[in-house]
């Protein structure tokens, strides 16, 4: 059995870990970015597909491309933070399998039915999306994750448009990376009790 993370840890990941609006004036570098893939890229796929897809805005110009698709409200979360990530599925991640789930050649077709493929990459590609949030707190950075955007302006504008080669990705929610300003965030919401969520059968 492995040991279980300490008390702080969990501080950090879950307990006080808080969606941040504004950001301090404080660089975040490429190879932490790069350290928090390599963390969340370990969490568990259907089959190992990894259909998750990252891109990361860092440029003012890269976000200016992104400015026109989000809501009003989101905007300056966006334009202020060290660092945006698009958090998206590739639609044909099953032409990695035999690379991915080598021990099986004809795992592949088991994604042959586009619906099915579909589900399975949304489905995994958000797990993947939520072991990065996990993984960017772990590591000492604060995250803002944002859904209020138009996923198919996005997409056109990043993904299906020119150069095509990520047209097959598809945009699911939007979250900002950096070192977040305490002063705007608001009081912490409350969660529900186990027994209002859960149900033991």
């Amino acid at each position: 059995m492995a040991d279980p993370v300490n008390d702080n840890a969990l501080n950090v990941i879950f307990r006080d870990g808080r969606s941040y609006n504004s950001w301090q004036d404080k660089d975040v570098p490429e190879t932490l970015i790069r350290a928090v893939y390599e963390l969340a890229k370990w969490g568990p796929t259907s089959a190992n597909g990894s259909p998750g897809r990252f891109l990361f805005l860092r440029s003012q110009e890269a976000k200016e491309r992104l400015k026109p698709h989000l809501d009003a409200s989101n905007v300056d979360k966006a334009m202020t933070a060290p660092w945006v990530a698009i958090l998206a599925h590739d639609l044909d991640f099953h032409e990695e399998m035999p690379r991915l789930f080598p021990h099986n050649p004809g795992a592949k077709k088991w994604f042959s039915d586009e619906a099915h493929r579909e589900l399975t990459a949304f489905r995994n590609g958000s797990l993947q999306s939520a072991y990065f949030l996990v993984a960017a707190r772990a590591v000492g950075l604060d995250c803002g994750p944002m859904s209020g955007f138009d996923n198919d302006g996005v997409d056109q504008e990043f993904f299906i448009g020119p150069g095509g080669e990520r047209a097959r990705w598809r945009s699911n929610w939007i979250c900002n990376v950096g070192y977040g300003d305490k002063t705007d965030l608001f009081e912490r919401s409350p969660r529900l009790e186990f027994d209002d969520a859960c149900e033991i059968l």
